[in-house]
């Protein structure tokens, strides 16, 4: 998950991220990423960020010999396709490209009030609930949702008596690079698993045949 919220929300600097494939450095097996920052975006590119997925086989080789945790490393070939992906800006299943504000969200408070012993609302000197620390919660909501919407949609059926105030709301973005590469992997058949079951299982009757004849 990356978190370059004010890349996004204020400069509008960031125009794509490149995800590395794993084991590509020498000390570290985590998720990499190349970003790539421009202070002179192309009107096409305004407003946008562009998420190249090259992790995949197509954009890397396996090394003959390992040196250290590096096991992959990147061709000339390579650095050509990942070159053209970002310069000729389309969506493939390698290049998806989204407004700034896809990633973002409001995060808001919601407030349910404090009920005396006798549950009874407790108000302040304006005569306004006051909200109880013990019942907050917070919601995110997605920047091109209309925040009122989705409190009377996802909260209010729930908490009738619940509300959210503006000041309160904070604005952050997140990507979550895999969500949007991710490919459904349907499950094995019952048919191949069983196969496998049996050769484990002939495999471990041979094992303790020799233990039992050693």
């Amino acid at each position: 998950m990356l978190n370059p919220s004010p890349l996004l929300h204020v400069t509008d600097l960031l125009e794509s991220i490149v995800a590395l494939p794993n084991d590509m450095f020498y000390i570290t097996g985590i998720p990499t990423y190349i970003f790539l920052f421009n202070n002179r975006k192309a009107t096409k590119r305004k407003g946008k960020v562009q998420l190249i997925n090259a992790t995949t086989e197509a954009f890397s080789s396996k090394m003959r010999k390992s040196l250290g945790k590096k096991r992959v490393e990147y061709l000339p070939e390579h650095i050509a396709k990942i070159e053209a992906l970002y310069f000729n800006l389309e969506e493939n299943e390698y290049s998806k490209i989204f407004d700034n504000e896809d990633f973002g969200y409001a995060k808001i408070t919601v407030n349910r009030p404090l009920r005396d012993e006798k549950g009874k609302i407790v108000t302040d000197s304006k005569g306004k609930p006051k909200p109880d620390p013990k019942l907050k919660d917070t919601e995110n909501i997605p920047l091109k949702e209309d925040i009122q919407d989705f409190f009377e949609r996802e909260v209010l059926p729930f908490a009738p008596d619940a509300w959210w105030d503006k000041k309160d709301t904070k604005i952050g973005y997140e990507i979550h690079f895999a969500k949007y590469f991710y490919k459904h992997q349907p499950p094995r058949s019952l048919t191949e698993i069983a196969k496998d079951i049996l050769a484990i299982e002939h495999e471990i009757d041979g094992l303790l045949k020799e233990i039992i004849e050693a």
